[in-house]
């Protein structure tokens, strides 16, 4: 059995960023993930004015329940999603000017929803060239409160973010949602503020938030659900593998722990203790149909395992993935079509033969680091894949490479 240390999680490093600089006094955060997006958080909070101290291991930041430390400062958000969401909202909550951009990547993804919410709820902010995207100008007043209705059927990051803000505000936070993806998201952002001292709660498709600000707390990063899943996908597939991840078990936060149910579903064997879970192969991968709105970031981990099963495997309900990082299906579909697999898709939806992928290939990651890990993946069976962008692993896992190499020769003997 091979046991791997996966990092922390990045949607869990984000939120515990966003809490720990809104709380009242001083949090550690302990073992949270080091990559290019959690950088980025960390490095958009010290351009705020908040005090952050990073340490192997252990991440210290001064909360300031009043808003950014500046009264007008520039932020720069990478390729961070949650930073390039997360912060103009936090910065709403205080009292100054922030610009916020991003790179050329996170301009083309959408912040609209968002926008206008907040614009609903009082705050002036101006989109600098396209409406709807960075860059992005917020004038923070602080917030009254009171009710809206969002649209969250992009992206569960915009309910995450407007709920974080719900304490901060002065008569507390009422979102009706009129459409939500990836609501297993939604209940992690739900636990960590009750960790905070949030009064937050659901009632239909409306969530209360009452105006309690936030508690400092230490606070332990789990390893993250949706990279472990190269790595299950990995143990099926290959005859006589095991593969076990300490960390994450029945009381995980992250919905995307579910990616190891479809693996069961296929014929996989699964275990899952109280702070662990095992996927073993049992030699055979079967076809089948799934919905993955709920787990969509694990879309492409099942697309590039798919083709090895003994029947098509058609994924539903994904879309919106066509604009995370990349328009994912269409990225699947193109480097599955290169290997020489049929593949056919929809407006959400994509469908694998069988077959056996033939490289050398290369893969076009289109700056994606999913796109790379999950083609790691078919790499186990087909060799002479390589990427045009190795390197865009750095965004939630540097490390990766050398660790699925590793990983990889450990599983050798099985194949």
């Amino acid at each position: 059995m091979t046991v791997i240390e996966i990092p922390g999680s990045k949607s869990v490093t984000a939120r515990a960023l966003f809490l720990a600089a809104a709380a009242e006094g001083t949090t550690t955060l302990l073992r949270p993930l080091h990559s290019d997006d959690s950088e980025g958080f960390a490095e958009g909070l010290k351009a705020l004015g908040y005090a952050v101290r990073q340490e192997p291991g252990a991440w210290h930041i001064e909360g300031r329940p009043a808003g950014p430390a500046l009264d007008e400062t520039d932020v720069y958000c990478r390729d961070g999603a949650t930073t390039a969401r997360f912060l103009p909202t936090l910065a709403a909550a205080g009292h100054g000017t922030f610009r916020f951009d991003a790179s050329a990547q996170m301009r083309r993804r959408p912040l609209g929803p968002l926008t206008t919410a907040l614009r609903e709820l009082g705050v002036e902010l101006s989109h600098g060239e396209r409406e709807g995207h960075h860059p992005l100008t917020v004038t923070g007043r602080g917030i009254k409160g009171g009710a809206i209705r969002l649209d969250a059927g992009q992206s569960s990051q915009y309910l995450t973010a407007l709920l974080m803000l719900g304490p901060l505000t002065a008569e507390g936070l009422d979102i009706t949602v009129t459409d939500l993806v990836s609501e297993p998201y939604v209940e992690i952002t739900l636990a960590m503020m009750r960790a905070f001292g949030a009064e937050v709660t659901r009632e239909g498709r409306t969530y209360r938030v009452a105006p309690t600000g936030y508690r400092a707390t230490p606070y332990a990063i789990e390893p993250d659900a949706s990279t472990s899943s190269y790595f299950f996908a990995a143990a099926a597939l290959v005859p006589g593998a095991e593969v076990t991840v300490p960390g994450l078990g029945t009381g995980a936060l992250q919905g995307d722990l579910g990616f190891v149910d479809v693996l069961r579903r296929m014929g996989a064997e699964v275990e899952i203790a109280d702070d662990r879970t095992t996927v073993r192969s049992t030699g055979r991968l079967h076809g089948l149909t799934v919905n993955m709105r709920d787990i969509s970031d694990t879309m492409p981990t099942l697309a590039a395992l798919a083709p090895f099963a003994d029947g098509p495997v058609r994924i539903e309900d994904v879309a919106n993935t066509r604009v995370k990082e990349c328009d994912r299906l269409d990225a699947c579909a193109e480097n599955l079509r290169r290997l020489g697999i049929d593949v056919a898709t929809g407006p959400d939806w994509i469908e694998i033969r069988p077959g056996t992928p033939a490289g050398p290939v290369e893969i076009a990651t289109h700056g994606d680091h999913r796109i790379v890990m999950s083609f790691a993946v078919t790499a186990l069976r087909a060799p002479g894949i390589t990427f045009d962008d190795p390197g865009c692993v750095r965004k939630t896992f540097p490390d990766f490479h050398p660790v699925f190499a590793r990983f990889s020769q450990g599983l050798s003997q099985a194949l």
